[in-house]
């Protein structure tokens, strides 16, 4: 009964917010985000990044397709993760996110303004139940970090593909991790986040995956205790609390996959 409620009344906030927005994110045929003066549309976004990102990525995008060959069928009900190096190393993933079966597609240093040139080929070789987006790559504190705007473009474009493929499989965005490593570009990762969190209310059948404050201190600063040495990537406990607040969400959204 207690799990009825919650599922009802965070379905209900979730519709209000979405119904809300939803007028100003409806998509045509062209994709596009703004700020003030500033507009990057799809073409715009792809003759940045497609040359260079399809010569630094082609080789994994096959290596990950190759294992849909290896691999085989998944079963019925799986989820597809696709994003950067946070999924890749996830090597105890379909153990940790039982009982959702979780096909891995996570490459390093996946940008979402790179995984937009690859996300048709990412999804057509699967029927998944849901789609989880994850990447942290786009802000470094690099001369190349993309826009909130670029991002957005990207992810909108990522969501558009998913869902002309499969309109009914809900998509879930997952926050970016704070990290000691990053810290120093924190605020600017924040932005990005709340443009995932924009899309995510704006488009429908999309849903917001909040993390971050639970890998933070009371003081703000990133828990050592769930990193490697490299004070980037997760390790075997960050993984766990990980599965955990995914799996909070999913049990909501999704009982049908759990059942």
């Amino acid at each position: 009964m207690v799990a009825a409620l919650a599922f009802v009344f965070l379905f209900h906030c979730e519709l209000v917010a979405q119904q809300s927005v939803e007028k100003a994110a409806q998509r045509t045929d062209v994709v596009e985000s703004q700020a003030g003066d500033s507009v990057v549309t799809l073409d715009s976004l792809l003759e940045k990044y497609r040359e260079s990102g399809e010569e630094k990525w082609e080789s994994h995008i096959q290596k990950l397709e190759q294992r849909n060959v290896d691999e085989g069928a998944w079963p019925e009900g799986s989820l597809l993760f696709f994003g950067s190096s946070s999924f890749r190393r996830w090597e105890t993933m379909n153990a940790d996110m039982v009982p959702y079966p979780a096909i891995n597609r996570g490459y390093g240093g996946a940008k979402y303004v790179d995984m937009v040139l690859f996300a048709e080929r990412m999804f057509k070789p699967h029927q998944y139940r849901s789609l989880m987006l994850f990447a942290a790559n786009d802000v470094q504190g690099k001369g190349n970090d993309s826009s909130p705007e670029e991002v957005a473009c990207a992810v909108r474009e990522i969501i558009r593909v998913s869902k002309a493929h499969l309109p009914d499989a809900p998509i879930f965005i997952v926050e970016i991790t704070p990290t000691e490593s990053r810290f120093a570009v924190w605020e600017q990762t924040r932005a990005i986040n709340a443009t995932l969190r924009e899309i995510a209310l704006t488009s429908n059948n999309t849903s917001f995956i909040t993390t971050a404050e639970h890998y933070l201190n009371a003081d703000g600063a990133p828990k050592s205790e769930y990193f490697v040495d490299d004070k980037l990537h997760l390790n075997e406990q960050g993984y766990k609390k990980w599965a955990e607040l995914l799996k909070a969400r999913l049990d909501v959204f999704l009982p049908a996959v759990k059942d």
